[in-house]
Order: C-alpha cells, then structure tokens, then sequence
C-alpha cells in the first residue's frame, strides 16, 4: 500500500482531518480497515483518522468512500459557511469541497482543469496584458491544445495514457448542440454537465473518432465579452484509425472559475461535424477554418440562446 503523504496537499490533508471528526467512531474504524484491507487496525477514534490519512491515495479517493457519507460533507461545508443546494448530490458536493480547498491555489493537487497561465488576472478584474487580441488568442490556442490533447486521449486506438476528462471540466449549467451531417443533417442537445462530458466523450471512447484541430491559417478564431465570456472557434480534420471521415467544427464557451486563479470552465459547446459522404462530389476542399469574421463570434456573446453553427459548404 503506499502512502498519500505526496497525494494530499497540506490543506486537503487538514480539511479531510476535519471532515472525519464528523463521522462517529464505528464508521471510522470501519473506513480504516477498508483503506488498509484490515492489514492495520486501530484502537481509537485518532488512530483511525491517522491511518486513514495515511493510507489514502488522494483526497478525492476518500471523499467518494461510502463511508463518507453526503450528509457529512455537506455538514463540513456548512462548517466552512460555504453554502450549497441541500438537493446536492454527493458528487456535486465532493467537487465543491475541493473547489473549496483549492481556492486561492493555481493548481488543485487531485484533479486537472485548465488553467491559462499566459493571463493572470489583476484583482480590479483587468489584465497585465493589455492587448486583448493577442491574450484572446493565446487562451484559445493554449485551450484547444489542452482540451484536444485530453479529449484524443481517450480513443483506446491511440494507445496513450488516458488524461482525466469528466465533468469537472465543465460548469454544471453547460450545454451541448451536436449537429453531424453524414447521408443526412442530425441534431442532438444535452444539458448538464454529466451528460455533457459523457457525450463527448463516447465519440472517441466508443466511435474511435479522434479530432485533429487546425490551430493555423484560420483554423481558431475567438472573442472576449465586456463580462468576460470567451468564444473560442476551431476547425479541424474527424479521423478515424488511417481514414480522413470529415471535418468538424466546434465553437466553446468558456468563464474563469472564481474559485481558482486563471481556471476556466466550458460554459457551452456547439459542435458540427461533417462527413465526406455529405460533402458534394467536386467540391473544392479547403483546409477547415472558421469563417466567422469577430463580429459574429460576438453574438455569441450576446444572445441569449447560443445559435448552432450554421450549415456551410466546404
């Protein structure tokens, strides 16, 4: 077994001390022999918490045990005057903790969000930066590559470590228009961060697809609201194993978490793909790239419901 003391940052470690004062004693005997497989036993409430501590993988690995039951954490929470729906779930409220614990950090120990390190923030809200073009479209690029990177990981024909992706990546509200035009135009909608995260992710997990983002020559495009809503545009090449099957494009919506510094969370995701099969024999084919001019990424900004990428030819 080996031991959390690098898993934990000092703050979880204390914070996961606190939380398993709530629990009473039997349950925290009983989480201690099933952290250590009954291989150590202790005899009183501190020994138990000590083991426990000690033979954690992370903080999220002991958050999620049964025995740390929704009711604590969100007692814990209420300790701490962070106030969350009493309707929460328990997983909503495991990522809330850590969001709690990682406040003020750049980098949250248990878990991989993105995080823009070419744009810090100054706290009257401006940046030190002040050419907002070229922060706009370094957060872009560096997202996308990001994003892509994690997503493509996922494909089991790619064959490389598969990078976390779920729905902590995404903000609780997020939606999705997946629109794919093969024989014939489809349009699918989600809402929901689960749902969300979990169709995106069987495009590449079951469909084998993997997404190939043109990052130059007009392939991204993005824009920043006056409240600080980025619109990221890219377009790119749909490839499955050895074979070209279309092009895609995919437009996000992304909000700086207040949580945590320079973090950014998708606040929608329109997403078109189309097939070579939909795509008129002797058409010219261009490298994909985004023909929106700013002005139109802007609307995205404004309207109240985000339009689907409209139908282009290629």
């Amino acid at each position: 077994m080996a031991s959390a003391g690098a898993a934990m940052t000092e703050r979880e470690r204390d914070g996961c001390r606190e939380l398993l004062e709530l629990l009473q004693t039997d349950d925290l005997v009983a989480l201690s022999n099933t952290v250590t497989s009954r291989l150590v036993e202790a005899s009183n409430r501190q020994e138990a918490i000590n083991v426990i501590l000690l033979y954690s993988q992370s903080a999220e690995e002991l958050l999620k045990r049964k025995k740390v039951f929704r009711e604590i954490i969100f007692k814990y929470l209420a300790t701490k005057g962070v106030i969350v729906p009493p309707s929460s779930e328990k997983h909503q409220l495991v990522y809330r903790v850590k969001e709690y614990w990682c406040e003020g950090l750049n980098v949250c120990a248990s878990e991989q969000t993105y995080i823009n390190p070419s744009i810090q923030q100054q706290e009257d809200g401006g940046t030190r930066d002040q050419d907002d073009n070229n922060e706009c479209h370094n957060l872009a690029e560096e997202f996308c590559q990001w994003y892509f990177r994690m997503l493509n990981s996922q494909n089991p024909l790619i064959g490389e470590p598969q990078q976390e992706w779920g729905p902590q990546h995404f903000w609780d509200d997020v939606t999705l228009k997946f629109c794919y035009n093969t024989s014939e135009q489809n349009m699918e909608e989600y809402s929901g961060a689960e749902l969300v995260s979990l169709r995106l992710l069987s495009l590449v997990k079951e469909e084998y697809l993997f997404l190939n983002p043109n990052l130059n020559a007009g392939g991204l495009k993005c824009t920043v609201s006056r409240h600080g809503l980025v619109v990221v545009a890219i377009a790119g090449t749909v490839h499955r194993s050895t074979s070209c099957l279309g092009i895609f494009e995919q437009i996000f919506g992304l909000i700086c978490c207040p949580f945590r510094d320079n973090t950014w969370k998708i606040k929608f995701v329109n997403l078109k793909i189309v097939g070579q099969n939909a795509i008129e024999p002797g058409t010219h084919i261009e490298r994909p790239h985004i023909k929106y001019e700013q002005e139109e990424l802007q609307e995205f900004c404004v309207s109240k419901e985000f339009a689907l990428i409209e139908p282009q030819k290629y």
